[in-house]
């Protein structure tokens, strides 16, 4: 097999015709400017061949169930192996998927429940066991030689009657005694039972010596047998103390005789109705409307499970004395030593032998990349995209597959830098497997554990698409024109500010107490940039966008306000806004694109409606907008492509031949503006646009915001779903820039680093600085180090995550951390100068 996988011509988006050799069974770092051409390398281009020719293996009709992908635009790719994309995304929407269902963990929790699992009745809290006739006789052998028993068969037990028909049929079947609320009794006697009294009727259906024989063992058997059928599964056994020790055939309390279903995985799954809550249906929770206007919905959890999405039968089943719900409410941290610790007898040690050492390394295997502190019961709705992708990553190792080509996108996001060598050394052991790791990734730590580093440039969007250097960490770093190098070699470097700015005004947030945040008081400096730093799970999230956001945006937005959360709100007077800058789309459908997102299309569409061609043909601004009828073309309707349905095959989308992509129909097309028309106009990137329209203050002011944060590459038109998650949210940054600035907004933000370039982290701190120069305040949460020192205060979470975590350990400017912190990041600060 080829030691080497040879890329040639490729031309996917902006990338100029590469030619790349990359080794196989090596770490392998693409790294580079935001829109150099990273994800159309690695994910548009060689993921994307990989999965087209495992899809074309398969039969016609295997194929019309798969997501099938276009052939890339590529002249050929030789020595590729089959490739597992991991990519950030979220793991699942589904509210009835959690950590342990997406990892399988669960799945094998719900069978070892149901093979060694030890029920115990709801109601009374005894043990349940079912029996079979043998295991019954030699209990009941077990009796010493020459005492004196009977065999009882309980046909009523503690009910209301007289009972006359149930003595009588056991009178002609042959009985002669029975024993009723624990007298012995004849059948031939008159028997008259209160019929508002509970009785307890027992037919005695033997009477019996204990003998060592072989005999005495079939009589015996044949008795329980016979009483078995009496009474639908119980038997009872007479000693001479008088006291009744009950066997049951099937899983039934045989103090409250209440019957238990059979114990199967099935009764442990919240997706089955053997095992969901009947009230909640398995989801854990149940929503009502605020009656006060409607203007809220309320999650509350399940009054009758309490949240654990199952019936009370099946939490009543306990391996080491835990409920299954139980385990599931475990940290990935404290399950590991439960499992390790688990005391089983030889026969439940032989059956569950195999089922625990597959949970026992998938549990270790979460430890490793840094997701310790998430329980298996978290709803996996509620992940970030690096840890979905971290789980992904996880469950790709068990396996232990060889000869995968693994494609990751930033696996370090959302990873505080002391848990990032544990994930070094996951990537690492894939690629020792006998795998080919490729990892999109910006992190420093990475590339210099990496084998070989390509460097894609030198610029982004049209003015990138090349490599710029590639080789080892070393190779890279001397290389002259790599701006990856000079970072990395300590040449250049994030600026840090020329002065401190002092925290004056706080907004304080008071008794927040969600999650595994108990009773936190958090004030943050109002005008100032806030990091808001922490290990993975120490709550940073929830105390921002669970908390703070829906809290503040309900002072602020609402008559009456109500806390999420958390007790109060103080400092709130000195705010009008509140807004969240996620990396969600700016749209999603392709007719969304930074132009009308940003808001510079209205201007521009005024200005063609200005033009003298369009006041004599009377065309007004809606003419030139493509989303609805006059100026767009009818064929594509103003989507410049046609999908064709390919059913067996990918869908495809063809340029409409009516408009020939440019979608707006000839009329429209015939106003020019400086010889441009408004097609021209979209496909012009923010650069090409800002010389063009220079003389035009209302849309050169949009137009230096996109290029401030660093969108100079993108093109107007460009479809919103081919923007990456970073450059969605710097098309956001740059619309709140272009506004007029009130001094009196606070914006929050979460890992706004994610897919940042060393050079590009530098622009997103002076467009932050920007917007707290105006007055705002600005709120991040983030473990990039860089970003971290240009802070004006942090708020350090911890000390670890889960349980372990959900205080403030550290806060206050960087320089008081880094002298005098004790926390994580007051650490790393130290350790990294």
């Amino acid at each position: 097999m080829s030691q080497t996988i040879h890329i040639k011509g490729a031309r996917e988006h902006n990338l100029k015709n590469l030619d790349v050799v990359l080794p196989r069974d090596r770490l392998v770092v693409v790294t580079g400017l935001s829109g150099s051409g990273k994800s159309s390398l690695s994910f548009d281009t060689i993921y994307a061949e990989g999965q087209r020719r495992y899809v074309e293996s398969l039969s016609a009709y295997a194929r019309q169930f798969l997501e099938q992908m276009g052939k890339p635009d590529v002249d050929s790719i030789e020595g590729l192996s089959p490739a597992i994309s991991i990519e950030q995304k979220s793991t699942s929407h589904n509210p009835r998927s959690t950590v342990g269902t997406v990892t399988e963990i669960y799945d094998y929790l719900r069978l070892l429940f149901a093979r060694v699992g030890r029920p115990f009745c709801v109601n009374c809290g005894q043990p349940i066991t079912a029996q079979t006739v043998q295991q019954m006789v030699d209990a009941i052998g077990a009796l010493p030689v020459g005492s004196k028993f009977q065999i009882l068969a309980p046909i009523v037990r503690g009910r209301k009657g007289e009972y006359r028909k149930e003595l009588a049929d056991a009178r002609r079947a042959g009985y002669v005694r029975a024993r009723i609320d624990g007298t012995i009794v004849g059948l031939d006697e008159s028997i008259a039972l209160d019929k508002q009294r509970k009785h307890t009727i027992e037919i005695v259906v033997d009477r019996l010596v204990m003998k060592d024989e072989e005999s005495l063992e079939r009589r015996l058997a044949d008795s329980v047998e016979t009483a078995l059928k009496l009474t639908q599964g119980l038997v009872g056994v007479l000693g001479e103390t008088d006291e009744v020790t009950l066997y049951s055939e099937q899983l039934a309390c045989i103090t409250c005789g209440v019957s238990y279903p059979e114990l199967a995985p099935r009764v442990f799954s919240f997706n089955s109705p053997h095992g969901a809550c009947p009230a909640c249906d398995g989801i854990g929770y149940e929503v009502s409307a605020c009656p006060e206007g409607q203007e809220y919905s309320e999650t509350y959890r399940c009054p009758v499970c309490r949240g654990t999405r199952l019936k009370a039968e099946s939490l009543a089943v306990k391996v080491g004395d835990k409920s299954i719900a139980e385990v599931t409410q475990l940290s990935i941290r404290e399950a590991v030593p439960f499992f390790a610790d688990l005391e089983l007898n030889e026969r439940e040690r032989m059956i569950g032998r195999r089922i625990l050492k597959e949970i026992r390394e998938r549990l270790e295997f979460l430890l490793n990349v840094g997701l310790d502190y998430l329980t298996l019961d978290r709803a996996a709705a509620t992940l970030s995209g690096g840890e979905g992708q971290r789980i992904r990553l996880a469950t790709q190792i068990w396996p232990g597959l060889v000869g995968v080509l693994y494609i990751l996108d930033e696996p370090s996001i959302g990873l505080h830098q002391r848990d990032n060598h544990r994930l070094l050394q996951t990537l690492l052991r894939l690629r020792d497997l006998g795998n080919t790791v490729l990892v999109v990734e910006h992190d420093a730590a990475t590339m210099r554990v990496a084998d070989h580093i390509v460097d894609m440039g030198p610029g982004a969007g049209v003015y990138g698409g090349s490599i710029v250097a590639q080789g080892s960490p070393a190779e890279v770093m001397r290389h002259p024109d790599s701006l990856t190098g000079q970072y990395l070699r300590g040449e250049k470097r994030v600026a840090l500010p020329a002065r401190a700015r002092r925290a004056g005004k706080f907004l304080t947030v008071v008794g927040v107490d969600k999650h595994n945040l108990q009773s936190v008081t958090a004030k943050f400096p109002l005008g100032l940039l806030t990091c808001v730093t922490g290990v993975s799970g120490s709550g940073k999230s929830t105390l921002m966008l669970e908390v703070l956001f829906p809290s503040l945006s309900s002072v602020l937005y609402h008559r009456r306000p109500r806390m999420e959360g958390c007790r109060a709100l103080k400092g709130a007077d000195a705010l009008d806004k509140v807004i969240d800058i996620d990396q969600s789309p700016i749209g999603r459908t392709p007719r969304s694109n930074p132009a009308t997102y940003t808001g510079v299309f209205t201007f521009i569409r005024d200005l063609f409606a200005g033009l003298p061609e369009s006041r004599v043909r009377g065309y007004k601004p809606g003419r030139y907008s493509f989303n609805v009828k006059g100026g767009r073309c009818e064929a594509c309707q103003g989507g410049g492509l046609l999908k064709i349905e390919m059913h067996f095959l990918p869908d495809v989308y063809v340029t409409c031949e009516a408009c020939k992509g440019r979608r707006y129909n000839r009329e429209t097309l015939d106003v020019r503006h400086k010889g441009k028309s408004i097609a021209d106009v979209l496909d012009m990137t923010v650069a090409e646009a800002q010389d063009f329209f220079e003389h035009i203050p209302a849309i050169a002011r949009k137009l230096q915001t996109l290029a401030d944060v660093g969108l100079h590459y993108v093109k107007l038109g460009q479809s919103a779903t081919t923007l990456s998650g970073g450059e969605a949210q710097r098309v956001k940054l740059s619309r709140e820039l272009s506004k007029r600035p009130t001094g009196r907004t606070l914006y929050l933000l979460d890992e706004p680093t994610t897919g940042l370039h060393f050079a590009d982290v530098q622009r997103l701190l002076d467009v932050l600085n920007r917007l707290v120069e105006h007055g705002n305040t600005v709120l991040v949460i983030e473990h990039n180090l860089d970003v971290i020192r240009n802070a004006d205060w942090i708020l350090d979470l911890g000390p670890d995550g889960g349980n372990a975590g959900g205080r403030i350990v550290d806060e206050g400017p960087p320089a008081e951390l880094i002298k005098s912190g004790t926390s994580w990041t007051a650490q790393v600060l130290r350790e990294e100068g």
